[in-house]
């Protein structure tokens, strides 16, 4: 690879700061639209999706749109990434909340159990589109109701699956994980320095 950069179609500043952690060159590509609003990457669940084919179909159409407005944009051509999380409760799809009401809700359905953290992370570059998957398990202990009120108040877990973010105040709320701590925060480096790699960027 000439240019050893890729573009990253993500908005969170979660990804951001963990492909800046392992030392992958990258520049933004954003869409007009939130996901919620852009048709080519609608976030609304298909009918009897399992979590697992949500995720992945989400990361992989959000690179190939992506990597479509490469084109219509005229940029310099470069892999596109783009990655989708969700949680998965008694086979039940999780994104981010609608509103407060929706983040004290699941957070209260989270409380004193476990739930699964799906991240799949798409590569796209015209020719190839691949994508990984990463599963990791997280335990809650049991939350008080004011302790869910106090988090949501500070608007953290507004923007994330699930409502929350492990790297911020609600790391305070896990007893326990299986699996990959950057997968939970948004991109399993370990998986995504691999598919970069994959495609050539040395990462």
């Amino acid at each position: 690879m000439i240019d050893p950069r890729i573009y990253l179609a993500s908005g969170s500043p979660r990804r951001r700061e963990l492909l800046d952690q392992i030392g992958v060159r990258f520049d933004l590509l954003l869409f007009r639209h939130t996901p919620r609003v852009d048709a080519e990457v609608d976030e609304t669940p298909l009918a009897g999706e399992l979590p697992e084919d949500y995720v992945v179909r989400l990361a992989r159409a959000k690179a190939s749109h992506g990597h479509a407005l490469i084109g219509l944009r005229h940029l310099l051509a470069r892999p596109v990434l783009a990655a989708d999380t969700t949680l998965d409760v008694d086979g039940r799809i999780i994104g981010k909340p609608d509103d407060e009401a929706d983040a004290k809700r699941i957070l209260a359905s989270l409380s004193g159990r476990s739930h699964r953290v799906l991240t799949a992370v798409a590569i796209a570059d015209g020719q190839r589109l691949e994508h990984v998957l990463s599963v990791s398990e997280v335990r809650f202990r049991p939350l008080l109701a004011a302790e869910i009120d106090a988090y949501v108040a500070s608007r953290e877990p507004l923007d994330k699956a699930g409502a929350y973010g492990i790297q911020g105040r609600a790391a305070i709320f896990v007893e326990e994980i299986t699996g990959s701590h950057s997968g939970i925060v948004g991109l399993p480096l370990c998986e995504t320095a691999l598919l970069l790699r994959s495609f050539g960027y040395p990462v």
